[in-house]
């Protein structure tokens, strides 16, 4: 049985030209995705569904389509929270808090209190994502545990890497990772986690 599904939701804007429509509607095209997803999760009973909403890489983009990202997901998170209280489903957000933009924070701890008790299923939205950063910010963390003196380097493990990420310890790594868009390659996406995954890419 399945516990965790991954998915990197890529070629949206890729969709949008080759329909010859502005980027941005590919986009939320990509919304309809999430619930397509979602919603599967939930009907075969898979508890953790982790998606690839936005990079830290993804702050390159153009202030004009990074600004349309950002109030795209306050406008839908705040349009689905019911929803998804009703259909026991848990929200976290994933990644570099100090990058989310201040409009989203209150969105954010709104949604993730809203729902924190449901159990059908734990929804990780990876937003301001990197995996490389993740394993940084672990490091950083344990080796503040052996410069105080509480923690030997010998004593260091996998575990304690784990236990250190934004990914909250309990996620099971995941079974599969589906990456969509017609590329093949991680994007660094959930790089520890990942290591004995299956991989799908189309």
């Amino acid at each position: 049985m399945m516990q965790h599904l991954a998915c990197v939701m890529d070629g949206n804007r890729r969709w949008a030209a080759s329909r010859r429509i502005p980027t941005l509607f590919g986009h939320k095209q990509g919304v309809d995705a999430v619930k397509t997803v979602a919603a599967f999760c939930l009907k075969r009973g898979i508890p953790h569904l982790s998606l690839y909403t936005f990079s830290l890489e993804n702050f390159k983009r153009s202030f004009e389509e990074k600004s349309y990202l950002f109030n795209l997901i306050d406008e839908v998170v705040q349009q689905v929270t019911h929803d998804l209280v009703e259909q026991g489903v848990r929200i976290r957000f994933i990644g570099d808090r100090s990058f989310f933009p201040e409009s989203l924070q209150t969105t954010c701890a709104a949604i993730e209190q809203a729902t924190a008790h449901a159990t059908r299923l734990e929804l990780n939205i990876l937003f301001c994502y990197g995996g490389r950063q993740e394993i940084l910010s672990s490091v950083k963390k344990i080796a503040h545990e052996v410069a105080a003196g509480t923690l030997l380097p010998d004593e260091i493990t996998q575990d304690h890497i784990q236990q250190n990420l934004w990914m909250p310890p309990h996620t099971p790594d995941p079974d599969l990772i589906i990456r969509t868009g017609a590329v093949h390659r991680m994007s660094n996406f959930l790089l520890f986690q990942s290591a004995y995954s299956e991989l799908i890419f189309f």
